[in-house]
Formats: C-alpha cells, sequence, structure tokens
C-alpha cells in the first residue's frame, strides 16, 4: 500500500469511511466546471462507487489507473492521480476542496505525485488536459515543470458545450 507523506498532507489510498470528507470536499459546482469526470452534486452514491473503483484498481496486476487521496487530519481535503496508464506514460489530474484553494497543496501534490510517477511507476511522460479557463491548474503545472505542447481546439464536449483543451507535458 503505497502512503506518501510530505510535510502538509499525507497522501494515500482512498478507504470505506471517506465518503463524507469526499462528498463535502468535492461536492462543488467550481470544481465540476474545472473537470471532466466529477459529476455534480456528488452523491453518496458516486463517493462509494468511487471508492469501489479505486480499490479495485489497486488489486490489478497492471493497473490502468493509480488515484489517491490528499489526506490533513484523517480528512479527504482532495484527490490526485494516474489515468489512462499505458507503458510509459500517463494522465495526471487531480482535484482540491475549495477551502484550501490558494495554500500551495496542490502545487506540491502534483510535485509529489509526479516524482513518484518517474521514480516508482517509471513513468517516461506524464501528462494533463486543462481547460482554457483553468489557469490555476496551468500555474500548479507549470510551476512543477509541466510544459504546454499545445492547444486541442474542441478537444472536449462537456455538457452542450465544446471546449479547448490545453495539453501540458512533463518528460524523463
Amino acid at each position: 500500500m503505497v502512503i506518501i507523506k510530505s510535510k502538509h498532507f499525507i497522501l494515500r489510498p482512498f478507504r470505506k469511511g471517506d465518503e463524507k470528507s469526499l462528498i463535502e470536499g468535492i461536492n462543488s459546482k467550481e470544481i465540476f466546471r474545472n473537470t471532466l469526470r466529477i459529476p455534480y452534486p456528488y452523491t453518496l452514491k458516486d463517493a462509494k462507487e468511487w471508492l469501489k473503483k479505486t480499490s479495485k484498481d489497486r488489486k490489478k496486476k497492471k493497473p490502468t489507473a493509480f488515484n489517491l487521496a490528499i489526506d490533513i487530519n484523517d480528512e479527504v481535503i482532495g484527490g490526485i492521480g494516474f489515468n489512462e496508464i499505458e507503458e510509459h506514460r500517463a494522465e495526471i489530474g487531480y482535484w482540491l476542496a475549495e477551502k484550501h484553494w490558494g495554500e500551495g497543496i496542490m502545487t506540491q501534490a502534483v510535485k509529489v505525485m509526479t516524482n513518484f510517477g518517474f521514480e516508482k511507476l517509471k513513468l517516461r511522460r506524464i501528462y494533463a488536459c486543462v481547460f482554457s479557463f483553468n489557469k490555476a491548474s496551468m500555474r500548479v503545472l507549470e510551476q512543477n515543470g509541466y510544459k504546454l505542447e499545445g492547444i486541442l481546439r474542441k478537444e472536449i464536449r462537456k455538457g452542450k458545450k465544446l471546449l479547448d483543451d490545453y495539453l501540458y507535458a512533463k518528460v524523463k
């Protein structure tokens, strides 16, 4: 089981009992707006399905996803992980409860997770797709050495809108 401790938080597997703090932290129109796969409103059913999925992913010999909770004082205040893990590359994704925005937590979490991906998972490329209006996420990636590789025009359908995706990557 992977547990990564930093000065301000712990990255650990999601677990049964996280439902309440997960719902409290993630149930936000702003988080929904800035992410592709997180529903709003975020329900108890969503939380239970997420915990079941992450538990299943951890048991696979060759997982295609690897997600951890960002934990402060035994409460889930965010999530970070890799999706679309394929051989040498993976997509990094993350979210943070609004009450913790601006504290530098996500910048540090992305740093820790990126290092873990390169060192432990032996990835050679980690990438992220960010909506054009999510400037805070772009800053987090740039502060961690990710480079803008391009803009994918009208790449994502979210609701009835087609959105541009800014593709960032870091290679080792």
